[in-house]
């Protein structure tokens, strides 16, 4: 695999890339909103939606959901709005949660990804929309989401890829160089973020090697679909259950 996790510049650790990709987040964060509707002309919510509706079959009113990296609560929103269950949502920047606050009351947790302060297989349901290409360690994230997951649990994880169409690569390639980077700057008044952010995309494994990430971390039944040409991509893994079998006498 060649990325094994995000790198806003080579020369920065894993400790010191974490930073920097939460302060990037923290600056960001007001505008975030704004620039992704009108950036992805609300096609980014439609993904989200289709996520939740994905998932629906798992959002019982017993179940415990985790929206990790749930940055400004809209496909948490998305998943409260299709089925009823124990939301929680988590992210390692705090800007973003106050954001997130805004649209939903489930309990806020301020947490790292890579280390979350929830027990082993505590919940039903993991949801990452766009957050895991920011991990700086894909590998270690695997691990992490399969330890709190229950036997059986699910993760669901939409994420930009590599679309499998050269045409549809070569347009992606045209709009973060000379539309999302130069607006994004506009509007953000962040350049370095807008950068980074299509960089971390074609950085990302495509959905056939992250797929097989997936099951090498521990994985079963993962699957993933394209969105709109592959621009974007579903990923669906369970955590297998433990059967114990007695020994016969």
């Amino acid at each position: 695999m060649a990325a094994t996790g995000t790198k806003p510049r080579p020369e920065l650790s894993e400790a010191e890339a974490s930073v920097w990709v939460r302060d990037m987040f923290g600056r960001v964060a007001p505008r975030y909103d704004l620039l992704n509707r009108l950036l992805s002309f609300q096609v980014d919510r439609v993904w989200r939606w289709r996520t939740a509706r994905a998932m629906a079959p798992f959002l019982k009113p017993d179940a415990v959901v985790l929206d990790l990296c749930c940055g400004t609560g809209d496909l948490l929103q998305a998943l409260e709005r299709t089925g009823k269950a124990r939301y929680i949502a988590a992210d390692f920047c705090h800007p973003m949660l106050v954001q997130t606050r805004s649209k939903s009351e489930a309990p806020l947790v301020e947490a790292d990804g890579l280390r979350l302060p929830i027990a082993d297989g505590s919940l039903d349901l993991i949801t990452i929309g766009f957050g895991f290409r920011n991990f700086v360690n894909y590998r270690a994230g695997v691990v992490e989401l399969l330890r709190v997951l229950k036997p059986g649990g699910r993760v669901a994880i939409l994420e930009f890829t590599t679309p499998p169409y050269g045409v549809v690569r070569g347009f992606m390639q045209v709009w973060n160089r000379w539309v999302m980077d130069p607006i994004g700057r506009l509007v953000s008044g962040q350049g370095d973020a807008y950068q980074y952010l299509p960089e971390s995309v074609s950085r990302f494994p495509g959905a056939a090697e992250f797929a097989a990430l997936m099951r090498e971390g521990g994985f079963a039944e993962v699957s993933y679909r394209y969105f709109d040409l592959g621009i974007a991509a579903l990923h669906v893994g369970m955590k297998k259950s433990t059967i114990s079998v007695a020994k016969q006498a």
